[in-house]
């Protein structure tokens, strides 16, 4: 359907504007009041402080008005229509209060601990360098240690709840998350605070988190190409602290990009699978190879500290 491709890059170009080309625009009647200084700051820049919620909230318009005159936007394949239809909100609570067990307890087994421990090993990577992108993005001064351990750790808290809890992920920093508050530089603990309210509501409540299903595909995908490009464009900007025209230094970061995202592909299409003899270590090794993030880090470590230059 020619209306589905249509959103997707109408939400790409009012996020870049409203964050770049209108990102120093304010709007007079949209203050800010400081209680400690006791005054009111004439303006803000309101649209590149709402520069991914606003497209989102008006692409969904969008869709929502398609849909009540009948107007096909989403995907015409019949197994996307069935799967909207069986994720209906109509027959489900309101509120439910999950509880420790309720969905069973998590079973330690040796494969269920060999894949844990993989994904808690590319959780930890990714998280990390989350927290590094986000205070580059807000031109933040430098995480100390202590502070990214209390995040990691944490964010392991959290995962062991969601085990109890019976989900089937648990909790890490979001990429994308951290780039829409470069985008947006409201990188203020009491938007953090809103949203992680927001996220515990969401989470109490099934029929209104079931609502995120009906979010339509082609507004994911435009959120994720403005938010993902961020991130590429900060991990470049690092290039600026090593010495780029080096052979050696062109050489580990040229090769571990390219095989973190060579392997991957060449596991998942290979004829024959990974085969130690033991299935938890295969499947350890099959879950770490198949993360670009563990990639990437655990080669560039490692020809950093054995390659002489």
């Amino acid at each position: 359907c020619m209306v589905t491709y249509a959103l997707s890059p109408r939400l790409m170009f009012l996020a870049v504007t409203f964050s770049q080309h209108l990102g120093s625009c304010r709007l007079p009647f949209c203050a800010w009041p400081h209680a400690q200084e006791g005054s009111t700051e004439s303006s803000l820049p309101t649209l590149r402080m709402f520069s991914v919620l606003l497209p989102f909230v008006g692409v969904c318009t969008v869709c929502a008005i398609l849909s009540c005159f009948h107007i096909p936007w989403a995907s015409l394949d019949l197994a996307m229509t069935q799967l909207s239809w069986a994720n209906s909100t109509f027959h489900v609570p309101w509120v439910r209060i999950p509880y420790a067990g309720e969905w069973g307890w998590p079973l330690l087994t040796p494969r269920a601990l060999a894949v844990g421990v993989a994904m808690a090993i590319c959780c930890s990577m990714n998280s990390v360098g989350c927290y590094v992108l986000c205070g580059k993005l807000l031109q933040a001064p430098r995480l100390p240690p202590h502070a990214c351990n209390r995040g990691v750790c944490m964010e392991g808290l959290g995962s062991l709840l969601a085990g109890l809890l019976g989900t089937l992920g648990g909790t890490a920093s979001s990429i994308a998350n951290a780039c829409t508050t470069g985008l947006t530089q409201a990188g203020s603990r009491l938007s953090v605070q809103i949203s992680a309210l927001a996220c515990v509501v969401l989470g109490m409540s099934p029929r209104l988190a079931g609502l995120l299903t009906h979010i339509p595909l082609a507004v994911h995908g435009g959120v994720l190409c403005v938010t993902y490009a961020v991130a590429v464009g900060t991990g470049i900007s690092y290039f600026q602290y090593t010495d780029i025209d080096s052979g050696r230094n062109i050489f580990i970061v040229g090769f571990a990009m390219f095989m973190a995202l060579l392997v991957p592909r060449w596991f998942g299409t290979a004829l024959t699978r990974l085969a130690t003899g033991w299935v938890p270590l295969d499947l350890l090794f099959l879950s770490l190879l198949m993360v670009p993030v563990f990639l990437t880090g655990f080669l560039s470590f490692f020809l950093e500290n054995t390659v002489s230059g």
